[in-house]
């Protein structure tokens, strides 16, 4: 296929993707309905854009912000730091704070990923398993989502202090959950266990959906900022949101008892954190059109990829079946080439900790590591998935993806 053929079939496929977009686009503005009234609720000004150093007492912006990021999420409190150095580490001070020496914690979204289950299950010094807290997971069901006799029948064996999900797909072959499918969890946890605490990795999946799954009866969720919530502008940090409780706790795991979220100094990045969280809804609407574009695509030129281009999405990720090495090394390289930072960089596959096979990977991204700009990635081993997420803006990333499947075509 020639590039023009590539480009009039893109043509082709955005005739057909429109009343797709068109959700999206209703999606965002109904988030961003919502974000316009809680910024004139908690009185943005300009005075909230100023940082604080040291200590960081009395940070207006700091405290507008999380009273925001609650209101949003439908929910009593929150805490939004740049002091939480990626997703993994919000996620464990959840964790950390929701649970005490001798509790169990269990997972019904299977194994959790590599990094957080060294957290909770690995033999280092001070892992969740060193201090006591017994660990047990379950599948998810035969259609992907949760197993809901299961859970309810093991949850009233268990009586656990947490009960966790993870909404995403991540890096694994599986869906995203949808917000309604984990209210339903909520609510059997809390029917038959009503000590435990319903707690969950949020990340990825921020304004895909209308609710929130703290509407919803989750006790605490948690999530990266250079990830949907922080709109692309976000430099970096975490947040957690939900009960008050919990969120302090867990403040108290970031910082230490006693002072938990009343420090931390936010050294002039309040702008870039409210006017992300402002723009979040738009900008993951522009990360779901792309993925629809190149699930679309793929579908065109004969590839599976899921979720499919019509389908009803509950996370940024788009996995994509490239059926051999050679392909998805070409389609990571193409999306590299087709980004605005680092497109003179050439991925190549290499060892990466944790992954039996080499991983090949693709981010030309202003944020380093940020999963909302176009990035992809995927280990060499059959069926040879990729998993690609992002683009800050449709336009860009439309073409990344038809750089990517430019190069794998060549």
């Amino acid at each position: 296929m020639t590039k023009d053929e590539l480009y009039s079939l893109a043509d082709e496929v955005e005739e057909k993707l429109h009343l797709v977009f068109r959700d999206f686009e209703k999606t965002s503005e109904y988030h961003t309905a919502k974000m316009l009234d809680a910024f004139r609720e908690f009185r943005v000004s300009e005075a909230c854009f100023a940082g604080t150093t040291g200590y960081g007492y009395d940070d207006l912006g700091r405290e507008t912000l999380e009273n925001i990021y609650a209101r949003i999420f439908g929910c009593e409190s929150a805490l939004v730091r740049t002091t939480f150095v990626n997703g993994t580490h919000a996620i464990a001070c959840a964790l950390y704070g929701s649970l005490n020496p001798g509790d169990t914690f269990f997972s019904v979204t299977g194994t959790p990923y590599d990094t957080l289950l060294t957290c909770i299950n690995g033999d280092r010094p001070g892992t969740l398993k060193t201090y006591g807290v017994k660990y047990e997971s379950m599948e998810l069901a035969a259609d992907g989502g949760p197993d809901y006799e299961g859970i309810e029948r093991r949850v009233s064996e268990l009586r656990p202090a947490v009960v966790y999900l993870q909404h995403s797909r991540g890096y694994a072959d599986r869906r995203a959950l949808y917000v309604e499918e984990i209210g339903k969890v909520a609510e059997i946890v809390h029917r038959v266990s009503p000590q435990s605490a319903v707690v969950l990795d949020n990340c990825y999946s921020e304004f895909c959906e209308r609710r929130h799954p703290t509407e919803l009866g989750v006790d605490l969720m948690a999530g990266s900022l250079i990830k949907n919530p922080g709109g692309g502008l976000a430099p970096m940090g975490g947040y957690i949101a939900g009960r008050a409780d919990l969120v302090e706790r867990s403040a108290e795991r970031l910082t230490v008892p006693g002072i938990g979220g009343e420090c931390g100094a936010t050294l002039g990045n309040n702008r870039l954190l409210f006017q992300g969280f402002f723009m979040a809804p738009h900008t993951v609407c522009q990360a779901l059109k792309t993925a629809a574009f190149c699930a679309a695509m793929l579908d065109a030129l004969g590839y599976r990829s899921f979720p499919a281009y019509d389908e009803k999405r509950s996370d940024i990720i788009q996995t994509i079946c490239l059926e051999s090495a050679d392909n998805l090394v070409k389609f990571c390289q193409g999306i590299q080439a087709g980004s605005p930072v680092d497109s003179y960089a050439s991925p190549v596959p290499a060892p990466m900790p944790g992954y039996a096979n080499d991983v090949v990977m693709a981010a030309g991204t202003f944020i380093q590591g940020s999963s909302l700009e176009l990035s992809c990635d995927g280990p060499l081993r059959e069926p040879y998935l990729g998993f690609m997420q992002g683009g800050l803006t449709y336009e860009s990333g439309k073409l990344g993806v038809l750089s990517a499947l430019e190069r794998m075509m060549e």
